[in-house]
């Protein structure tokens, strides 16, 4: 069982990253699927959260209406569409994934699985 995020990257201010989170030997059907971040310094955050099945969603409000979780309807992954983004958006982008699709148990920051991490910068 793996998760691996993708996708980040150097972007400006009001720019846009997409990044993926690509799950292996495990079905995203009845999963829920989390991103959180991790700025250097500060404690890890949650950032957006979905359950595959009932599509329900929960976001941070300091990205809601910018960030947009979604299942790659083609793919075992789901995405983050980052919009607009900010100096304050910098961190590590790490991926999780409860696997019986307890989405408020994710949204607290308790995963069965964790992805690796993928650097988002965002800077001029």
């Amino acid at each position: 069982v793996q998760l691996q995020a993708s996708g980040g990257g150097l972007v400006q201010p009001g720019g846009s990253l997409r990044l993926s989170c690509a799950a292996s030997g495990f079905a995203l059907d009845h999963s829920a699927i989390g991103w959180f971040r991790q700025a250097p310094g500060k404690e890890r955050e949650r950032v957006a959260a979905m359950h595959i099945r009932d599509g329900a969603t929960y976001y941070a409000d300091s990205v809601l209406g910018r960030f947009t979780i979604s299942r790659e309807s083609t793919k075992n992954t789901v995405a983050l569409q980052m919009n607009r983004l900010k100096p304050e958006d910098t961190a590590v982008y790490y991926c999780a994934a409860d696997r019986r699709g307890f989405l408020l148990r994710l949204w607290a920051g308790t995963g069965d699985y964790w992805g690796q991490g993928t650097l988002v910068t965002v800077s001029s």
